[in-house]
């Protein structure tokens, strides 16, 4: 069997492991060349991989060696590994390259041979995540992942902020990963093996709940999903903004790959009760982070919380296939699992991009708070048109990429009309609901989060800033450049991602459900009837005939009485608009021919200068949302002093209030406060009494007496 994808990721990963010892032994700045050069290469081989399995490239798995219990560590290449390393790779690459001059800035306090050698094994462990076809390999890639995420986050270390995120981090990485393991360990309990390509063994009802519950929760600690995310917007804000990216770009959706490989390859659900659970976590997860993203002042703390909104978004959408993987209807569960990749990989794309407009801006101004900021485009004018891209995309504007997966998000909880329990209906149209407000609520966000920092009067920008570099500039365009291509060929995304998960649904079941065969109307199986091809290529459906592929528009055919359910293509909206835009353009430009353009300053009601101090704040921007979800947020008052002169006149009122995340509330808050309670209680034990010790351990050994007796 030809395997030269699996050889060309195995290449990759040593190429990434040689880079690593290599930048170690040069200078600090050669060791950012070597490895811009190094991750692009490796990210390069790693696509080329991916893309070749998907198109229907061999795949199979191969023993590397095998260890005396554990048995043999397997790897090998699957159209769903090949789907997330595609992913990967299209953010790999454009941060390796943005990371050759970003990192010069740091060269005089820490060791950038260090960063370099640290990221070049997250690359390596991120891409062989994607090919490990046993459980012993898969965490071995796993834990490295873990560690170098950790110690990248933690790289600024002498600030005590960041290693204790980088510790948080870690922490509640490792107690994920215990639950993960066990719950891979389950799944695998009546098999000879550990290995991934086996049939799923026979399980009871309680068995598959709790290797479904361990797996989600335990990946979902990776996904940022509440109520296991404290790490998230601890971790994401503090470090290098190379490596934000890299997290929420890549990184986190190793949570979701971990959750889809358990759950709809390995073990399918079986009960649409949990897909339930999917679906209520998920749409929970998106509409509180938009929430805290929407009140938070610090550009790159935004963009952490919106992850955790969008990872909730792609988990709702998977939620749904779940529901209907259990009620045994296929075509709506592809549905569903195409929107949650989609808008994984659209998430990928914008917030990769979002983070490194973010940490060119911190680079360059020296401050990521929008309260601080303001009028930037006037010194970083390619910046702010590429952090446009990705505002508009992440704010599901079209043609951009957010808008479609989004879109297909909402249409695949309208199939609840499909299921016939009444509770799943309401679950569906309550998730729906939390994502309609979400989806208002993110508009808000970026209108600040691009009006705050770019546009207005410059508060604390000095005139005299000079724009990113080429290779910063560079990698932000390509991201730029994949937000718009996802966006409006959607048709080919959906055709990538029907081989992704072709081991699960069956190869063509997406591409059946939602890409009509405009093109090919003689095409076998289940062709469309003729007089509804010539209906729709007469509405222009054609356009783009000479393309390979089966069509333009996104769609769900219905029966007869309702032959279009749904349908959808931002390709001719995108040349539509184009032709409109091209019109209003020339017949401005026809009016006024001969005209000349006369620029005043703006009028100011009478106030001259207007003062930066005039101008309205993000906090000012975003009270409204922090009033009326004030019981959610509901912050800690950590400063309230007030100055008096005299009894009726107060010079002074300093208020200060702290927001406190809900999962810390309500998760990480009570569980170490019981945890403290229950080591001072241990504490009174320690009194230095012989007595009491040697009383301790006859007690002990008692208890052990009457348990093996009653066993």
């Amino acid at each position: 069997m030809n395997q030269w994808e699996l050889t060309l990721t195995l290449a990759a990963m040593g190429l990434c492991l040689v880079g690593a010892l290599v930048c170690l032994a040069l200078s600090e700045r050669a060791a950012a060349r070597v490895l811009a050069v190094t991750g692009c290469s490796a990210a390069a081989l790693s696509l080329v991989a991916a893309a070749g399995v998907l198109a229907g490239g061999a795949s199979g798995d191969r023993i590397l060696w095998s260890l005396p219990v554990l048995g043999p560590l397997a790897v090998g290449t699957t159209p769903l590994g090949a789907l997330f390393a595609c992913v990967a790779s299209l953010v790999y690459v454009p941060t390796s390259l943005y990371t050759t001059r970003y990192m010069e800035h740091y060269e005089r306090e820490y060791s950038v041979r260090a960063f370099s050698c640290w990221y070049c094994v997250l690359l390596a462990a991120g891409i062989g995540l994607f090919i490990c076809r046993d459980v012993m390999s898969f965490f071995i890639l796993w834990e490295t992942v873990a560690i170098a995420s950790a110690a990248l986050v933690a790289y600024e270390w002498r600030h005590l902020r960041n290693a204790r995120a980088a510790f948080v981090m870690l922490a509640m990485s490792e107690a994920g990963t215990v639950a993960a393991m066990l719950a891979l360990l389950l799944a695998r309990s009546g098999s000879e093996s550990l290995r991934f390509g086996l049939p799923a063994p026979a399980l009871t009802t309680p068995l598959a709940w709790s290797i479904f519950l361990l797996s989600f929760f335990g990946f979902g600690v990776k996904a940022g999903l509440l109520p296991v995310n404290s790490w998230l917007p601890r971790a994401y804000p503090i470090a290098p903004g190379n490596v934000s990216a890299l997290l929420s770009g890549a990184i986190v959706n190793l949570g979701v790959y971990g959750i889809v490989l358990v759950n709809m390859e390995l073990v399918p659900v079986r009960f649409a009760s949990e897909g339930v659970v999917v679906l209520i976590v998920g749409a929970s997860s998106a509409l509180i982070g938009i929430l805290y993203a929407t009140i938070e002042d610090d550009l790159k703390a935004m963009l952490a919380y919106s992850s955790i909104e969008n990872l909730g978004i792609a988990l709702t959408a998977l939620g749904v296939a779940f529901v209907f993987v259990a009620e045994h209807q296929p075509l709506f569960a592809a549905i569903g699992f195409a929107a949650g990749i989609y808008h994984m990989a659209n998430h990928s794309a914008y917030k990769a991009l979002l983070f490194l407009g973010a940490a060119t801006i911190d680079v360059k101004l020296g401050s990521r708070s929008m309260n601080r900021l303001g009028g930037a485009i006037r010194v970083l004018p390619v910046t702010a048109a590429l952090f446009l891209v990705g505002a508009l995309s992440i704010a599901a504007i079209p043609p951009f990429n957010g808008f479609a997966s989004e879109w297909l998000t909402f249409q695949a909880l309208l199939r609840s009309v499909e299921l016939a329990p009444l509770g799943l209906r309401e679950v569906f149209a309550l998730c729906g609901a939390a994502l309609a407000l979400t989806a208002a609520l993110a508009v808000t966000c970026f209108v600040k989060a691009f009006g705050m920092t770019f546009l207005g009067t410059m508060r604390t920008v000095q005139p005299t800033v000079s724009e990113a570099s080429a290779t910063m500039k560079l990698g932000m365009a390509l991201l730029a450049l994949e937000c718009v291509l996802l966006g409006i060929l959607p048709t080919y995304v959906l055709a990538a991602i029907d081989h992704g998960g072709a081991a699960i649904f069956g190869l063509g079941t997406v591409n059946q459900a939602l890409v009509p065969p405009f093109f090919e109307p003689n095409a076998r199986p289940n062709p469309l009837p003729s007089d509804f091809v010539a209906t729709f290529h007469a509405l222009g459906a054609q356009i783009g005939a000479g393309l390979p592929g089966r069509g333009l528009v996104v769609m769900l055919r219905g029966g007869a009485a309702n032959p279009v359910v749904f349908a959808m293509s931002t390709t001719y909206f995108t040349l539509i608009l184009a032709v409109l835009l091209g019109l209003v353009y020339g017949i401005v430009r026809f009016v006024t021919r001969g005209r000349r353009v006369l620029r005043v300053p703006p009028w100011t009601g009478g106030l001259q200068p207007l003062l930066a101090e005039m101008t309205y704040t993000a906090t000012g921007f975003s009270n409204p949302v922090r009033v009326i979800f004030d019981a959610i947020f509901n912050p800690t008052e950590v400063e309230n002093e007030r100055e008096t002169i005299h009894e009726h006149f107060r010079s002074a009122i300093r208020r200060k209030r702290e927001d406190v995340f809900l999962a810390d509330r309500a998760v990480s808050a009570p569980l170490a406060s019981a945890v403290r309670s229950a080591a001072s209680l241990l504490a009174r034990m320690h009194h230095g009494r012989l007595a009491a010790y040697v009383a301790y351990t006859l007690g002990t050994l008692l208890v052990a007496l009457a348990i093996v007796t009653l066993t």
